[in-house]
């Protein structure tokens, strides 16, 4: 009973880390054979039966912030295999529970995160993630700005259809993804099912449509389709306007179904998506009503999963690399290996609980696997090759450039150097930030000429940039009389980049570009910014607590507000095109709360309107407030408050009439 209680306690953490935090702990197959573990001990001791095991539910990617929606039907998971010859068997126990031949439609398993999307009378109505089978997310608004999610359906549609699929992040929209996150030293995807999953949980849409998401259907329900088989549906879904994977095949025995398992463990690597595997389905839907369900699988349907591609080699060494924010990374060394067609010399370890959770030691034997097979990580340690006086491998105390002591904050993973102004890979990561194409775009100073610039005391910080002579280039190896006219006519271009990208280029910890436009929106001077409260940088969507702190601690060191003044003086902007002022003064001596989700207009919006008619947008329920705008989703609390303190609450049509009263 105990191991039983163990291995679901561990498989539950696993499935919180993989479905909600989209930050796997151990590979699919891992995972998958413990469940199988599972399963196999509770089928010898029937006595320890437990509805709330993992083995008896899907896995949930149930999230806060998200209204529930029950689904109309229930979303199960697939049983999987590894072996061709347990496909073999479920083939041969279905054609003997149905007593006849029968045909197996092969799909690519594709590596995303599910979705259920209804359409009524053509029109997109609902979009929910599978949450725990039941109940899912809804995330409508964000589906809808995927791409290849059609508005409206075409063609004979039914009234009421309901298609199941998968949200996909393609390989080159991952790999653009992570460099942004690189850059910005946020932590990487593992791959890409879990950068599409985090994706349809993001608050901003549009965030949502610039990442570049696919959908591909796999499944079409509803009381009136017009085929009896799945195959047959699967094409007139396509003529919908849904997108259909054109790689499936209706297969009529099993030679068919395994030769396509056979082609696909080669040719997927050529797709321009992650796939793990093949799914395989009975054809008829009679078949399938009269096969049924298992407690969370459907027995007319198993997945194939590829085994994932992985080498057995040593660690060398392990060492620790500082970026422009002071995150130190470890980083493993390994005796060279080939894996999918390169060879591997190093792997991420992440930070100091991922170590833990290895249990590394030095000179371990390590597997390598390639996270979506473009990333190299290490996935277990063969502990029946450790050498028994092996010191176990244990995160570095001091910074490995400066000395500092590391320090690591209670919410974050990551250790980092606090020596912002004295670590030297600090110092020259903010400045090749700085001068970056999305930041400052200053070209004609690359990482290199930065190096040197450091080195030779020429410019040692980011202000320093622009007090550079051409003496001082032509002093630079390489810098001939056209390269350093060419570097000061870049600096002097500069001064006209915009106050949003100024923000994102001075380097505040997590404000990366999309965070320092919402930021640049909200207070349109660094003026407003440096002055703003925790609470009111948090009324701003997708800045959380965590990034407000960081803007705070970053004016808060005073070497920071000199390099701020010094970009001033130099004439870089601070500020938006023109402070925003109020049309009217409709709404002079109020001030107004906004919360909830809004019809008419984005919470944004009528922070803008308010402001732009003279009044105040408060970040909290006061004596002092005089309207809460109300939306739907208000939180408890906030009317609480509202009541107790005699505050109006009005919604957005008594705004509207707010505004035209005061016209006169």
């Amino acid at each position: 009973m105990k191991e039983i209680d163990d291995l679901r306690r561990e498989l539950r953490e696993y499935e919180r880390h993989y479905y909600v935090l989209n930050q796997p702990l151990i590979s699919d197959k891992e995972f998958d054979l413990k469940m199988k573990e599972l399963e196999r001990l509770e089928a010898e001791h029937p006595e320890c039966f437990d509805p709330d095991s993992p083995t008896q539910k899907v896995g949930s990617d149930l999230q806060k912030g998200f209204r529930q929606v029950r689904h109309r039907y229930p979303m199960l998971s697939l049983g999987n295999t590894y072996s061709e010859g347990e496909v073999r068997e479920w083939y041969i126990k279905t054609k003997k529970m149905v007593g006849r031949d029968f045909d197996v439609v092969c799909e690519l398993k594709f590596d995303g995160t599910s979705i259920s999307i209804t359409y009524e009378n053509g029109k997109l109505t609902q979009a929910v993630t599978r949450g725990d089978g039941r109940v899912g997310d809804d995330v409508t608004r964000n589906v809808e700005y995927i791409g290849n999610v059609p508005k409206r359906l075409e063609g004979d549609y039914p009234e009421n259809v309901e298609f199941r699929g998968e949200v996909l992040m393609p390989w080159e929209s991952f790999e653009r993804l992570n460099r942004e996150r690189e850059d910005e030293e946020e932590q990487l995807f593992a791959n890409p099912r879990n950068a599409a999953s985090g994706t349809l949980k993001l608050l901003d849409s549009r965030e949502v449509g610039r990442r570049g998401l696919q959908t591909y259907i796999y499944y079409t329900l509803g009381e009136e389709l017009p085929m009896a088989t799945h195959y047959g549906q699967l094409e007139k879904t396509k003529e919908w306007g849904m997108n259909v994977s054109g790689d499936m095949k209706l297969c009529h025995n099993l030679d068919e179904v395994m030769a396509y398992i056979a082609h696909w463990d080669v040719a997927r690597k050529e797709l321009p998506v992650a796939t793990d595997g093949i799914v395989l389905k009975v054809n008829d839907f009679d078949l399938q009503e009269e096969l049924g369900f298992t407690a969370k699988n459907p027995r007319w349907a198993i997945a194939y999963k590829f085994q994932p591609e992985q080498a057995l080699t040593k660690l060398t060494e392990v060492t620790y690399q500082v970026g422009r924010t002071g995150v130190v990374t470890p980083v493993a060394n390994l005796e060279a290996v080939q894996l999918s067609g390169t060879m591997v010399r190093r792997a991420t370890l992440h930070n100091e609980d991922f170590i833990k959770s290895l249990d590394l030691h030095e000179g371990d034997m390590v597997y390598v696997e390639k996270g979506g097979e473009i990333i190299p990580k290490i996935t277990a340690v063969e502990k029946s090759q450790r050498n028994e006086n092996a010191k176990r491998v244990g995160f570095i105390e001091n910074c490995p450039e400066c000395g500092t002591r590391l320090v690591r904050n209670e919410e974050e993973a990551a250790w980092y150097c606090p020596n912002e102004t004295g670590c030297a890979p600090q110092i020259k990561g903010r400045m090749e930030h700085f001068v970056s194409r999305k930041a400052m775009n200053i070209d004609g100073i690359g990482s290199e000429i930065i190096a040197d610039m450091y080195e030779t005391g020429i410019a040692t910080n980011i202000e320093a940039l622009y007090s550079l002579t051409y003496n001082d280039l032509r002093m630079l190896d390489g810098f001939a009389d056209k390269s350093a006219r060419n570097v000061l006519a870049e600096l002097a271009k500069s001064r006209e980049v915009p106050y949003e990208r100024v923000l994102f280029a001075i380097g505040i910890r997590n404000v990366g570009e999309v965070i320092a436009k919402k930021l640049a929106a909200r207070f349109n001077s660094i003026d407003q910014l440096r002055n703003a409260t925790i609470e009111e940088m948090t009324e701003v969507a997708d800045i959380g607590e965590k990034i407000a702190r960081n803007v705070v601690a970053f004016f808060a060191d005073p070497k920071n507000v000199t390099m701020i003044e010094a970009l001033r003086r130099y004439g870089l902007k601070m500020e938006g095109e023109g402070e925003r002022k109020a049309v009217s003064d409709k709404l002079a001596g109020m001030t107004i709360v906004v919360s909830g989700k809004f019809e008419l207009h984005s919470r944004e919006e009528y922070k803008e309107m308010i402001e732009a008619n003279g009044g105040k947008n408060g970040s909290s329920v006061s004596a002092k407030t005089t309207y809460i705008l109300a939306g739907s989703d208000m939180g408890p609390a906030k009317r609480e408050k509202a009541e107790k303190l005699g505050v109006k609450i009005i919604d957005e049509n008594d705004f509207a009439r707010l505004l035209k009263e005061n016209e006169d």
